[in-house]
């Protein structure tokens, strides 16, 4: 399960980079997916360790 929480923390950044650069939607979503990369990045490097 480790690879695909890489997979997404990869394609939330991506999205966020979209947003800010491209998009620039507002400000609160683009945060909010910056947030849930680094959550989704904490949660695999705990799941990584435990394993």
């Amino acid at each position: 399960m480790g690879p695909i929480l890489w997979v997404v923390v990869a394609v939330l950044v991506v999205l966020w980079l979209l947003g800010f650069v491209v998009v620039h939607v507002t400000g609160f979503f683009i945060h909010i997916l910056l947030i849930l990369a680094v959550l989704a990045a904490i949660f695999a490097l705990f799941d990584r360790s435990r394993a």
